[in-house]
């Protein structure tokens, strides 16, 4: 018997399977550390038509392995170690305050995936409608705790994880804040391992509403989360697939993010109800054609 999720409230917005999809544009690191960038792309995820924009936090002390730190990384500022690239590209308090007025500005939600628990704790000081939780901190025991504890909704995203994985996350985070969103996590992901019919696992295995969080290149396979039913759409986005940095090949450009906010408002309209009825704009060939009424 399937489940029917029930529905979360993020701030002015609530998400489940009978409200609009809420569309995340996904900021990440693709700013560089240039919070002239950062504007950039609110401004074209408010442009666009998105329900918020996502941003990445990390500790870099607490989120690099002692064994990457000293490597020497070469980057756009010239070489330096692996734990100064990250220093470089991490907003921190003045950035973020920055972010939150000019969110504020441009009426778009915004928030961030805590990679450790004091990026929650940073977080914690602008009351954000959710958290997030990235893919590779599924299995972080302490975090998910800490996150649960905020009585704030989390956004748990599920990529490289077994279901089993996914069990256990879910019965530390509990479900009367959750959305799930079915990802893969390779950048770009190949359609063959996109696994889109997860949407469908997902939504029958926990009751809450469940999403999609893509990494493809290209639209199509996005639209067809929707029509599986995801509830909430999160795609990387860019001011160019060319910039610098290990998240842009796989983000959408501007042109992309405007077809893909308006296709998914097309289709949302085009599902309909699944209730059987004769259009008025029917009747006329119903009339004409008909040979037996």
């Amino acid at each position: 018997m399937e489940v029917v999720p029930v529905e979360i409230s993020f701030g002015d917005s609530t998400i489940g399977p009978d409200q609009p999809v809420y569309v995340v544009a996904e900021v990440g690191i693709n700013h560089n550390g240039e919070l002239s960038i950062a504007k950039k792309l609110i401004d074209l995820a408010a442009m666009a038509g998105c329900d918020a924009v996502k941003f990445q936090k990390r500790t870099p002390e607490l989120c690099v392995p002692p064994a990457e730190r000293d490597k020497i990384r070469e980057t756009p500022w010239g070489p330096m170690t692996y734990l100064d690239y990250r220093k470089r590209i991490e907003f921190g308090e003045d950035e973020y305050r920055e972010i939150d007025a000019y969110c504020k500005k441009q009426s778009i939600t915004w928030f961030a995936s805590s990679w450790d628990m004091e990026s929650v704790d940073f977080l914690e000081m602008f009351s954000l409608p959710c958290h997030k939780v990235a893919s590779a901190c599924l299995t972080d025991d302490h975090l998910l705790s800490r996150l649960a504890v905020t009585g704030r909704p989390v956004i748990l995203s599920t990529g490289m994880s077994s279901m089993e994985e996914i069990n256990h996350a879910v019965s530390l985070l509990g479900t009367e804040r959750l959305v799930i969103t079915h990802s893969t996590s390779s950048y770009p992901c190949l359609p063959e391992e996109l696994n889109l019919h997860m949407i469908t696992t997902l939504r029958n295995a926990f009751d809450c509403p469940v999403g999609y969080s893509g990494h493809e290149i290209g639209l199509q396979t996005t639209y067809a989360a929707v029509v599986l039913g995801a509830c909430l759409v999160e795609r990387h986005i860019t001011l160019d697939r060319n910039m610098w940095g290990s998240d842009q090949d796989a983000s959408v450009e501007s042109t992309g993010l405007f077809r893909l906010v308006r296709d998914i408002r097309v289709i949302e309209t085009a599902m309909g109800d699944g209730v059987k009825r004769i259009y008025e704009t029917e009747l006329s060939a119903r009339n004409r054609l008909r040979r037996v009424q």
